[in-house]
Order: C-alpha cells, then sequence, then structure tokens
C-alpha cells in the first residue's frame, strides 16, 4: 500500500521531470508546473520540489523556477546569495532586483509545450 510519503516523492519526480525540460533561457513558475501536473493548487508544493532539487542525483535546472511574478523567490536555496540570479544571467536574463526583467518575453508554459 502506497503511503502520502511515496505520493509526495513521485509528485517530485514529476516536477523534476518538467523543470528538466525549460529550454535554456526560459523560465516558468511554481503554478505553471502544479497545474501542467494536474495540480493547479499545489504551486507550494513544487516550491518543496524545487527546495530538495538540489540534491537530486540528475542535475536539476531550478533557477529556472520563479514565482508567478518572475520574482526570484527561491534564491535563498541556493548555494550563495547570488547564485540563482547569476545562472539566469548567464542564460541571458536580466535581472533587477531580484526580479527578471520583461518577465513574459521569457516565460516557458509546460502547458504549451508538453504533451
Amino acid at each position: 500500500m502506497r503511503n502520502e510519503k511515496d505520493s509526495q516523492i513521485d509528485f517530485f519526480e514529476k516536477v523534476y521531470d518538467v523543470v528538466r525540460q525549460i529550454p535554456y533561457g526560459k523560465v516558468t513558475t511554481y503554478g505553471l508546473i502544479a497545474k501542467h501536473l494536474g495540480s493547479p493548487q499545489a504551486a507550494r508544493m513544487v516550491g518543496w520540489a524545487m527546495n530538495k532539487s538540489h540534491y537530486q542525483e540528475n542535475y536539476v535546472p531550478a533557477q529556472r523556477v520563479v514565482n508567478r511574478n518572475g520574482m526570484l523567490s527561491g534564491k535563498h536555496h541556493f548555494n550563495g546569495e547570488h547564485v540563482m540570479e547569476d545562472l539566469l544571467m548567464s542564460e541571458g536574463i536580466q535581472i533587477k532586483n531580484d526580479c527578471i526583467i520583461d518577465f513574459e518575453k521569457h516565460l516557458w508554459d509546460p502547458e504549451a509545450f508538453l504533451k
């Protein structure tokens, strides 16, 4: 019999699968990932998955997941104050005051690209 922890692990793995498919130079939101996975109310759980993504064997580009306003809300989970910002800037995304400039231009919606 499956327990709640197994379900959470399965959900986290689905999140990581989506995040690994975000193209270079693009970002998505916790909410868009949750919606794509059929759990539109689970944006916070996507955030929890991102917090643990740094411990995955296969790389998860967690810097590409931001909040619905384009803010780098998960930056404190990276190993250094500016790591998330530096990673995004290395992909050509400009940041000002912890917020993505031209957010809509960089936004990638998994619903539009993943089936």
